[in-house]
C-alpha cells in the first residue's frame, strides 16, 4: 500500500460545510506546531524492523488524539473518521482517501508503546504550551485517581480472599465461572474505593497539575494498589512556587526537601499517634490548601466524564500508561483551545 499524502485537500473538500463540531478542531489545528511532533514521529517510519506504516505517522497520531478527546474505541474511531468530515480534515486526509481501520490504529498505538515515544510527545507539547505563556508555575497540585480496567476480573486465585471480603465478587458469581472465563490483566491490582464500599480493580493515574492553568505537567500510571506518596516526587517539576497535596503526600522528608529547593510545601497534615487531633492552626492550614487544590478534581472530571477515560481499554501496564498519557496530551490540547478562545 502506498503512503498517503495526508493534508492535501481538493477543491471539493474546501467547499464542504464544516459543521458545528469542527470549530474546536480547527482552532486546535492552528494552535499546535504539528511539524515538531512530526519530527519525532518520523523516527517510526525509519525503523525498518517495525515496517513502514501505510499512513503518515502524524495522521495516525492525530487520529489517536481524536480517540482520546472523544473517548472512542478503535472501531468507533474508524467509523467516526469515515462519517465525520471534521475528523478527516483534522487528521489530514482528503475526502476521497480511505481511513485507517481499527487494526491499523491498534498497530500504530503498539508501535508508539514499543518505541517509548509518548513521553517525548508529551514533553514536546509541554514546551509549546510554555512558549505560549500558558504554564503559570504558581503551584503544582498533586492527586491521583483510580481507573478500572475492562478486564474486570483478576487472574484465577489472585486477591481471592480480598475480593470476597471487600468487593463481594464471590456473591455476584457464586459458581466462579466468570472468574475463569473472563479476560484478566496481569498488571492490574485491587484497591479500596475512596469514600465508597468495596474495591476497584485496575490502575491509578497520578498527576501534577499546574495551578491556575489546569494543565497537566506530569503524569504517572501505576497499578491501583500503589500508594499515592510512592510516586509523588516524580510529579514535582522543580520550577513551581509551591506544591499542594492532601495529607497522603505529607512526609517530613518531602517537606524539608521542598523547602531546601525553595518550594513552599503546602501539604495537608493529619493526626498521628502522638497528636490524636490537629491544633486549630493546622486545621485552618488544611482548609486553605483544600480550597486551592480542589481545582484538580476538575481535571479528573474532564478526563473521565467528558473524554471517556473511565476505563482502561487495554491489558498490561505499558498499554495502560499509553492510554493515560495520550489522554493527558489530548487534555492539554483541549485546555489550550479553551484558554486561547
Amino acid at each position: 500500500m502506498s503512503v498517503r499524502n495526508g493534508g492535501q485537500f481538493s477543491f471539493v473538500d474546501a467547499l464542504m460545510p464544516q459543521g458545528k463540531g469542527a470549530g474546536r478542531l480547527e482552532r486546535l489545528s492552528s494552535l499546535v506546531k504539528w511539524y515538531r511532533f512530526e519530527k519525532h514521529l518520523n523516527r517510526l517510519r525509519d525503523d525498518k524492523s517495525a515496517g513502514r506504516p501505510a499512513y503518515k505517522p502524524i495522521v495516525m497520531f492525530k487520529a489517536l488524539l481524536l480517540q482520546s478527546l472523544y473517548g472512542l474505541s478503535d472501531m468507533e474511531l474508524e467509523e467516526a473518521l469515515c462519517d465525520r468530515l471534521s475528523f478527516k480534515r483534522f487528521v489530514g486526509l482528503a475526502l476521497d482517501e480511505t481511513v485507517p481501520d481499527h487494526s491499523t490504529l491498534c498497530r500504530f498505538r503498539n508501535l508508539l508503546v514499543s518505541q517509548a515515544l509518548l513521553d517525548t510527545l508529551f514533553a514536546e507539547l509541554d514546551r509549546q504550551l510554555d512558549a505560549a505563556g500558558l504554564i503559570l508555575r504558581r503551584g503544582t497540585m498533586l492527586d491521583a485517581t483510580v481507573i478500572e480496567t475492562t478486564a474486570a476480573r483478576p487472574p484465577e486465585g489472585r486477591n481471592r480472599d480480598f475480593d470476597a471480603a471487600i468487593s463481594g465478587m464471590d456473591r455476584d458469581d457464586p459458581t466462579g465461572r466468570l472468574k475463569r472465563a473472563a479476560p484478566s490483566d496481569p498488571d492490574a491490582r485491587f484497591t479500596l474505593r475512596k469514600g465508597k464500599a468495596g474495591s476497584a480493580y485496575g490502575y491509578k493515574a497520578h498527576v501534577g497539575v499546574d495551578e491556575g492553568s489546569g494543565l497537566i505537567r506530569r503524569i504517572v500510571t501505576t497499578p491501583a494498589n500503589v500508594n499515592d506518596t510512592i510516586v509523588a516526587d516524580r510529579l514535582i517539576i522543580g520550577d513551581e512556587a509551591c506544591v499542594m497535596a492532601d495529607s497522603a503526600y505529607h512526609t517530613h522528608t518531602r517537606e524539608q526537601t521542598l523547602k531546601d529547593k525553595g518550594i513552599k510545601p503546602r501539604l495537608m497534615r493529619r493526626p498521628n499517634r502522638h497528636h490524636r487531633a490537629l491544633p486549630p492552626r493546622l486545621e485552618q492550614f488544611n482548609r486553605l490548601i483544600s480550597r486551592r487544590r480542589a481545582a484538580v478534581e476538575t481535571t479528573f472530571a474532564t478526563l473521565k466524564h467528558r473524554m471517556g477515560l473511565g476505563l482502561i481499554r487495554y491489558r498490561g501496564l505499558a498499554k495502560a500508561e499509553a492510554q493515560v498519557l495520550m489522554a493527558a496530551i489530548a487534555f492539554n490540547m483541549r485546555r489550550w483551545v479553551t484558554m486561547a478562545t
